[in-house]
């Protein structure tokens, strides 16, 4: 089953949960037409990560592009928030004829055989993909603080501190 969405309205990633415990999903609307998808933290990392180098590159070889700044999305996600499905892999591509990025979010397969998962694809602008960057890099860093030391996340009641011999930090 394809899901398919051109220039929509709004493409977000955001959480539900308290730090060290959340759910990542990312979700996109066009008109009254509303669908999440459940993510990784990782994978909210590296498709934001890879839209940063990929935008950089597109300005570097269209010089004249102009592209326009959208106002900062920091609403959180729509309700409801019931994911279609999780994700498994993903693909990004830049499509030069419409000028806009495709990017394939394909479903966790469960099991190998041949059953073809679902399949969400969703086109957008650089400008929509930059904003998106933005705050997919707030969302993953608004987590629980890195601990000084190790780096490991530290929870609210603290952690056991492996470059501290084990000392609660």
């Amino acid at each position: 089953m394809r899901h398919e969405f051109s220039q929509p309205e709004r493409f977000v990633a955001g959480t539900v949960g308290e730090p060290g415990e959340r759910a990542f999903y990312l979700q996109v609307r066009t008109n009254s037409r509303l669908f999440s998808v459940a993510v990784e933290k990782a994978q909210v990392q590296a498709m934001s990560s890879r839209l940063e180098v990929m935008i950089s590159e597109i300005r570097k070889s269209n010089p004249l592009m102009i592209v326009e700044k959208l106002a900062t999305d920091d609403a959180p996600l729509e309700s409801p928030i019931d994911a279609e499905f999780q994700v498994g892999a993903m693909s990004l591509a830049w499509d030069e004829e419409s000028k806009l990025l495709c990017l394939e979010l394909f479903e966790l397969e469960e099991d190998e055989e041949d059953s073809e998962g679902e399949v969400v694809i969703v086109n957008i602008s650089i400008a929509m993909a930059a904003a998106f960057a933005v705050r997919s890099k707030a969302v993953v860093n608004a987590g629980r603080l890195p601990c000084p030391f190790c780096g490991i996340a530290i929870d609210p009641r603290g952690h056991l501190c492996p470059r501290a011999n084990g000392y609660r930090r």
